[in-house]
């Protein structure tokens, strides 16, 4: 499986209540999940395009909003994604600076979810001389993540499959049991869904490690 397309079936962060969210992010989060979780395989590079434009224009009326400068991040990460091949290496290096002025305007944003995307964009994506992927970055980033959202599903998702890489399974498996048991958010069901398959997905690899 390409690194790409592991990286799409990943997703990057569906765990932020609508309720909590600014009206221009709730249509962006909503419709990321319907893509992810819903949209044959053949269909999602084209929606997440799509998305991502709708995105882009929120983000240049708010060119300093945190959250979109996340939500851009992962649109664009998913449609990296769901592209597949090296040319999808400049929109990951996009989401990458998206992060990071996030994390520059507010790191406590979305509880730390900038932390959790870039770190999981360092662990997933190859390193020097194809790309910028760091294990020791992105450790430091989900843990970060870690201490802002320690119950969070997605935190816990992307800490236990960054250790998953590393063969580290029983810490993976510790992780994953806490994100399996995280609150389920009501206004979020396709969200929660999708997500609790990969949780059951990686359990099962690792079942016998």
């Amino acid at each position: 499986m390409s690194i790409w397309i592991r990286y799409l079936l990943a997703g990057l962060l569906a765990c932020f209540s609508l309720s909590t969210l600014a009206a221009d992010i709730a249509p962006l989060q909503q419709r990321w999940a319907e893509i992810q979780y819903q949209l044959p395989d053949n269909q999602k590079s084209a929606a997440f395009e799509a998305l991502s434009a709708q995105a882009g224009q929120a983000l240049a009326q708010e060119p300093n909003d945190a959250s979109l400068l996340i939500w851009n991040g992962i649109i664009l990460s998913s449609w990296a994604g769901a592209e597949g091949g090296l040319g999808a290496l400049g929109k990951v290096k996009e989401a990458k600076s998206l992060f990071e002025h996030a994390l520059q305007v507010d790191p406590q944003a979305l509880q730390g979810s900038a932390y959790t995307s870039l770190g999981a964009l360092y662990y997933q994506v190859p390193g020097w001389p194809i790309g910028f992927g760091d294990d020791e970055q992105a450790e430091a980033l989900l843990q970060k993540a870690l201490v802002l959202n320690p119950d969070g599903i997605d935190s816990n998702f992307f800490w236990a499959d960054y250790l998953i890489d590393q063969k580290r399974y029983a810490e993976a498996r510790t992780a994953l049991l806490k994100a399996q048991g995280a609150a389920p958010r009501p206004d979020r069901p396709l969200a929660d869904e999708g997500r609790q398959a990969e949780i059951r997905a990686r359990l099962d690899k690792i079942a016998n490690r």
